[in-house]
């Protein structure tokens, strides 16, 4: 396992590297917000016994990259109008710039080709990513993500007042609690994370490092980016779309948007998931990954936990 930093499209990303480079590479791109630590070590490490090369990193204006200070902190709410009736909008950087940033961190890496998985944000800039640099993508994974086209449902109003909520950042204490209850509100109500699981994460990604108007300006990157889907008609890779039946801040009907955009994207709807990436789903995640990328989508899928019966919907 290597971390270090990259000079890689104007900018200094910081990434991981998990497994032998040799083997087929596996770049996970992460939402919102979220550091490269965000990945659960057991998918990292699953995927590295399958036989990958996994490429983790932190986006820009995140954890240990480039920040963009020199742009001030937007403001969300007018962002948020703008949208609604159509108003142009002036993001400090694109979802487009970031899609740049990982095939860039894949230059400095010597990688000439990946699979590329993308959760949240990340699925939108590995959308992004399969669509402009086809000759660099083995396979496409979306997960708890969307095209972006307009009338699609939105977040829940809890979700989304919750994700909005101001919070002292200079009261640690506050922090916590409150990235606490966001990850309970939205995360998957059939395999509730361990509440000292979650809040070891959500120590571990403050004491890394924490930039709130970097968060605001990755979202108002997302409002920007509008709707992919004439991209995501000219992905003409091996791809496929999670989604969890469950999702609050993205609702599934995302996710089947979205496969139903990609040119033979397969789905897979994950009954009682939300938008999160539970300990409990690690196993079906790995087999999904798994085939897909192997490109054996015949192969049985473990069953899922037993804390409520499903099994994955395919398209």
């Amino acid at each position: 396992m290597v971390l270090a930093t990259a000079q890689a499209n104007g900018i200094t990303i910081a990434y991981e590297t998990s497994g032998n480079p040799l083997d087929p590479a596996v770049l996970l791109i992460m939402g919102l917000g979220m550091q490269l630590i965000a990945w659960p070590a057991d998918l990292v490490e699953g995927l590295v016994e399958q036989g990958y090369y996994v490429i983790r990193f932190d986006n820009r204006d995140i954890g240990l990259s480039s920040k963009f200070h020199e742009h001030k902190k937007p403001n969300l709410l007018w962002a948020y109008l703008k949208s609604l009736v159509g108003l142009k909008q002036q993001p400090a950087y694109t979802l487009g710039d970031m899609a740049d940033d990982a095939l860039g961190l894949l230059d400095a890496l010597g990688v000439a080709k990946a699979h590329v998985v993308g959760v949240s944000m990340g699925g939108m800039i590995a959308q992004i990513f399969a669509s402009r640099f086809a000759a660099r993508t083995l396979s496409l994974t979306s997960i708890m993500s969307t095209s972006g086209k307009r009338g699609l449902p939105g977040p829940t109003a809890s979700a989304r007042n919750a994700m909005m909520r101001s919070v002292d950042m200079g009261d640690r204490k506050a922090v916590v609690e409150h990235m606490m209850a966001v990850y309970r509100l939205i995360g998957s109500p059939s395999f509730p994370t361990p509440e000292r699981v979650l809040r070891a994460n959500i120590e571990r990604a403050l004491d890394r490092g924490t930039n709130p108007d970097g968060v605001a300006r990755q979202l108002v990157a997302i409002v920007a980016s509008g709707d992919r889907t004439p991209l995501l008609r000219r992905i003409h890779c091996p791809a496929m779309v999670i989604h969890g039946a469950a999702d609050p801040l993205v609702p599934v009907a995302c996710g089947v948007d979205t496969a139903q955009s990609i040119p033979d994207a397969r789905l897979h709807v994950i009954e009682g998931m939300g938008h999160d990436l539970p300990p409990q789903l690690i196993e079906r995640l790995l087999a999904l990954l798994d085939q897909h990328l192997r490109g054996n989508m015949t192969a049985e899928l473990p069953p899922l936990p037993q804390h409520r019966a499903g099994s994955g919907t395919h398209h």
